[in-house]
């Protein structure tokens, strides 16, 4: 034959090596660690909803694949909440945002905004 392209199909043993799949590398996991997140006291309870002034909110800044985030928490409110707290921010702040457990997340370094806007509305941050 002149021309010797692709698969050979000489006889019942065909040989397909060329379209076997590869094995998929696993790709590192850049999502935050639930286990490095700062912690509230002991005595916080996820199911135990509170009042806006009781909270003690705390922030960690992180960076994402070189992108800076903000995030606030811990959060003891339903989900409704939350929303309403999330869509605050991220109308006056002008930024993407998340929900993710307890806490918010907000693309961008924010803290301070995100201070005066909070205590605008009642909420007590821990110093």
């Amino acid at each position: 034959m002149i021309f010797e392209m692709g698969a050979k199909l000489d006889g019942d043993n065909h040989d397909t090596s060329k379209y076997d799949e590869k094995p998929k590398k696993q790709k590192p996991s850049y999502k935050n660690n639930k286990n490095n997140k700062p912690t509230a006291p002991s005595t916080f309870n996820k199911n135990e909803i509170l009042p806006k002034e009781q909270h003690q909110l705390i922030f960690t800044y992180e960076k994402r694949k070189g992108k800076p985030v903000t995030l606030v928490g811990r959060f003891s409110l339903s989900v409704e909440d939350k929303k309403e707290v999330l869509k605050l921010l991220k109308k006056k702040l002008a930024c993407g945002g998340a929900i993710k457990d307890e806490w918010i997340e907000l693309q961008g370094d924010v803290k301070e905004k995100i201070i005066t806007i909070l205590q605008g509305d009642g909420w007590k941050f821990r110093k």
